[in-house]
């Protein structure tokens, strides 16, 4: 047989379809595996922070359930309290003594808030500071992803989560303490007195730029 013959021709043209069709599907495997293998990276993150907002659901749900009992207790004791006062008639007081009462509770007052800032400061940072301070650290915008780094890396003892930072940079945004910023594709957040003080950087340099030359 020839090698130029019809059969030999069309068996070269099979051969070389099959190859390229061969090559093609090794490739689109390699492709449909990176995706695959990126998406268990995003399920296994968007599982961490499943876990992470269903404790702290848990938690403020316990909170809750102890302030409401705690409340009821103390009603029922003041309660119990009232009746008990009123069915004993009260001793008469000198007017100096009334004096001497108002100013010790006066003078307990200061006291009391000092104790509850005290208790404040030795409280540890929550989220929504730490993400503050990140940005304001910060001279140029920062994404989410950067956001949550950084703080991974300077705080390695908590379980930051991609998606509990992007929901608090938005509750920065929404109180006017950050401001957000949109790039191409992508989503940047900066510090609100960052933003102001580079556009007022920006506006001076261009005042500097046009001012003419004196002679």
């Amino acid at each position: 047989m020839s090698a130029n013959s019809p059969d030999h021709t069309l068996k070269s043209q099979y051969h070389a379809q099959v190859t390229a069709d061969l090559e093609s599907n090794v490739k689109e495997q390699e492709r449909i595996a990176t995706e695959v293998a990126a998406l268990k990276e995003q399920l296994t993150a968007l599982e961490r922070d499943h876990e992470l907002l269903t404790s702290m659901q848990q938690a403020l749900a316990a909170a809750e359930a102890h302030a409401g009992t705690s409340t009821t207790e103390t009603g029922g004791r003041t309660a119990k309290a009232a009746s008990a006062t009123a069915a004993v008639p009260r001793p008469r007081t000198s007017r100096k003594s009334g004096r001497t009462a108002a100013v010790a509770k006066t003078s307990e007052k200061p006291a009391a808030a000092g104790r509850t800032k005290k208790a404040s400061r030795n409280g540890a940072p929550t989220l929504r500071d730490l993400v503050s301070v990140q940005l304001s650290q910060q001279k140029e915008p920062r994404s989410a992803a950067e956001v949550t780094t950084a703080l991974a890396k300077a705080h390695p003892q908590r379980n930051v989560g991609a998606t509990v930072v992007r929901n608090t940079l938005e509750s920065l945004v929404a109180k006017g303490e950050a401001v957000r910023s949109k790039q191409q594709n992508s989503v940047f957040y900066s510090a609100a007195g960052t933003t102001k003080q580079a556009t007022k950087q920006a506006t001076a340099e261009n005042s500097v730029d046009r001012t003419p030359a004196s002679a």
